[in-house]
Order: C-alpha cells, then sequence, then structure tokens
C-alpha cells in the first residue's frame, strides 16, 4: 500500500507521516507548484503543473489497487473507486461504493446552484474532533490493511 495525499488544501499532513510511520508506508504528497511546501515535513513530494485538475491526474495515474488516498475531492473519489482504492477526507469521511453516488449527486446540486450565483459559506472550520476522527478512520484502515482489525 502506498499512501497518496491531495497536498494542496490538506490540514492533516502531519496527522497521515505519523500514522504511515507507525506501519512502515510510503506517503506521496502531490502539489501544485504553487503551494511549494517545507521539505522538513517528510514524505515524498511530487510537484504538478498549477492547473485545476493536475494533481488529481497524477494521482488517478500513479495509484493501484490497494493504495489509499487521502482527498476533499469528490470527482477524483469516484474514479479511484474503480481502481479498488480506498478514499478518506481530512475529517475522517471514507467514500465507499454505498456512498458516492450521493455525494456526486450533492456536489452536483452544489454546482449548479453556484452557476445560479448563489454561494454557500463553503466548508467549516476543521476542528479538533474532526482531525481525532480522521486519525481514528485512518489508524482503522492501516490496521486492517496489516490484518490486526481494530
Amino acid at each position: 500500500m502506498k499512501i497518496f495525499v491531495d497536498a494542496d488544501a490538506c490540514p492533516v499532513k502531519e496527522e497521515i507521516l505519523q500514522a504511515a510511520g507507525e506501519h512502515h508506508l510510503p506517503v506521496i504528497f502531490v502539489a501544485s507548484y504553487n503551494h511549494l511546501a517545507n521539505p522538513s515535513l517528510g514524505g515524498e513530494w511530487v510537484y504538478v503543473d498549477t492547473g485545476r485538475e493536475a494533481a488529481d491526474l497524477y494521482i488517478a495515474n500513479h495509484t493501484s489497487s490497494g493504495d489509499l488516498v487521502v482527498t476533499q475531492d469528490i470527482g477524483l473519489a469516484g474514479l479511484l473507486l474503480r481502481k479498488n482504492v480506498t478514499i478518506i477526507t481530512p475529517r475522517g469521511k471514507q467514500y465507499t461504493e454505498s456512498n458516492i453516488d450521493s455525494a456526486l449527486q450533492y456536489r452536483y446540486l452544489a454546482a449548479k446552484e453556484r452557476s445560479l450565483g448563489n454561494h454557500s459559506k463553503g466548508p467549516k472550520k476543521l476542528t479538533d474532533k474532526d482531525k481525532m476522527n480522521f486519525i481514528t478512520v485512518l489508524k482503522k484502515i492501516l490496521s486492517n490493511y496489516e490484518g490486526f482489525p481494530l
């Protein structure tokens, strides 16, 4: 298993590195050149063009069955599920075959509203509770991968 991170706006990079380190798994952060990171953070960093979908395309083209991806992008999640990739958001929500269709439908309706000029406030600020949920779900996924279900 490799862990890929859609890193441009990911608020849980350190938590991912810590959990991956406990399981000796590689972490590949994918970010645009506009979001150069401090190399001391750790992990492998791949930088892509600043185009809107460049990081998503890189992740979609470089993941394999059994990999894990951390992303907030529902469209990318929908593509990756077809490849048997595990997807988790920075808030700890796991996308599966059973919930991706409703998530994609919600994304479509939200985009339709925005095209009509109706803008929402955007996502809520990530809380400590969200981070703890993420860590719990990530550790469960990684433990299951190693054959030690929590």
